[in-house]
């Protein structure tokens, strides 16, 4: 049983020290993420709307939206202030026309009304 013992142990030791890899090779990868900002959040919200997803709990968070984009984008700020108010009046088949038409009114060139 001796033998067998150490016939086991000598092979998981090798298993073990085979799996470590090129010692001093790291691979570093950089991994860009984005910042979730006021604006990307009701982006993402519009862009889901336009897909058909209904208005839910997140209604609620609009106002603190629009006012945290005004700090850094005021015409960007009424843009949603307006949309977000549209998009709770409109009937539900209407909601994702008129997400797609808030959103292209936030373009990076942003569009008059």
């Amino acid at each position: 049983m001796t033998k067998r013992f150490l016939t086991a142990v000598i092979a998981v030791a090798a298993a073990t020290l085979a799996g470590c890899g090129p010692s001093g090779r790291i691979k570093e990868e950089t991994i860009e993420v984005k910042e979730n900002t006021p604006l990307n959040e009701a982006k993402k919200l519009l862009e889901n709307y336009s897909k058909g997803q209904p208005l839910g709990s997140e209604v609620t968070s609009y106002a603190y939206l629009v006012t945290e984009v005004r700090k850094t984008d005021a015409p960007r700020a009424d843009v949603l202030e307006k949309g977000f108010a549209d998009l709770q009046k409109a009937p539900k088949a209407g909601v994702p026309a008129k997400a797609k038409d808030i959103l292209a009114k936030l373009a990076p060139k942003m569009t008059a009304e």
